[in-house]
Order: structure tokens, then C-alpha cells, then sequence
């Protein structure tokens, strides 16, 4: 008994030494700007509704919102807890548009894991050439099986700045 609880003790230490390198990894765009508890939790950190800010890498200038669920408790503050799906993101310009290379159609601009290893938070960039517009939607995904659950935004590039594409 002794030599199990032992090597538990040691699988969950490894396992939340990783969860802190991945998260080092992840979340290297992302700015915390504030957070709500939502449920209290008597061992561990409260349920919470986090926000964080991203600057697009590719188009100053654009900067995005995302708030989503984080789990809490012993499970989340040990990084073994998956977050749930529901998200929602806004899209500001901050300062003048630059676009400092060419846009693919459609590309991934940040991804930040929500489970220590099978749930990812995504934010994918759409250019909507017709229209001169970036489109932004954040959505979770599993290996296994992803989440409907989506919320898209848009930042209509000002007339005279055309977005240039990948071809």
C-alpha cells in the first residue's frame, strides 16, 4: 500500500511539473486581464471565468478577448481538470492596422491547452477579401471529439488597406 500511494505521489508531482512547462509553452501570447470565481471551492482554487488578451502576431494593431471557463478545485489547481467548452471572444482594434505579411485564407492564431493533454482552446483567423474584414473564432477541440460550441467576431480593416493573401 505504502509503495502505491508512493508512486501516485510521484506520478502527480511529474504530472504537474508538466502541466507547468505546457502551459509556459501555450499561453505565451496570452495576457491575463482579469477573473470572476464563479463556484467556491473549499480545497483548491474556485471555479472561474477568466478573460485574457491577444495581439494578433501577424496584424498589429488587432487585439482579441477571449473569456472561457477554468476549472477549479484540487483537480484544476493540480492542471489535471479539463475546462469546459464555453468561450467567447470580441476583437478590437487598438492601434493602426499593419499587416506585416501575407494572410493565409484561413490560419490558427492561438491555441492554449484546457486539459493536461487532449482539450485545446483555438482561435482561428478568416480573411473575408469581399468585404476587407478579419474574421475571428474561438472553439475547443478534442482528440476524440471536439465541441460544437463556437463564437466568432470580425474587425473590418479600415478602406484603402488592403489585406494582402498567401497564395
Amino acid at each position: 500500500m505504502r509503495t502505491a500511494m508512493k508512486f501516485l505521489s510521484i506520478v502527480l508531482a511529474a504530472a504537474a511539473a508538466a502541466v507547468g512547462t505546457l502551459a509556459l509553452v501555450d499561453v505565451s501570447h496570452a495576457e491575463q486581464i482579469g477573473a470572476v470565481d464563479t463556484v467556491f471551492k473549499l480545497i483548491g482554487p474556485d471555479h472561474k471565468i477568466v478573460v485574457d488578451a491577444y495581439d494578433d502576431p501577424k496584424v498589429q494593431g488587432v487585439t482579441c478577448y477571449v473569456s472561457r471557463a477554468k476549472t477549479g478545485g484540487i483537480k484544476g489547481g493540480l492542471g489535471l481538470a479539463e475546462d469546459r467548452s464555453d468561450a467567447s471572444i470580441v476583437c478590437q482594434v487598438t492601434a493602426a492596422i499593419q499587416i506585416t505579411e501575407p494572410l493565409k485564407q484561413q490560419e490558427e492564431v492561438f491555441t492554449e491547452r484546457t486539459s493536461l493533454l487532449f482539450k485545446r482552446l483555438r482561435v482561428v483567423r478568416m480573411v473575408d477579401a469581399k468585404r476587407n474584414t478579419l474574421v475571428y473564432m474561438t472553439y475547443s477541440d478534442r482528440i476524440i471529439e471536439g465541441s460544437p460550441q463556437n463564437s466568432v467576431t470580425a474587425v473590418a480593416v479600415p478602406h484603402g488597406t488592403p489585406i494582402p493573401l498567401k497564395k
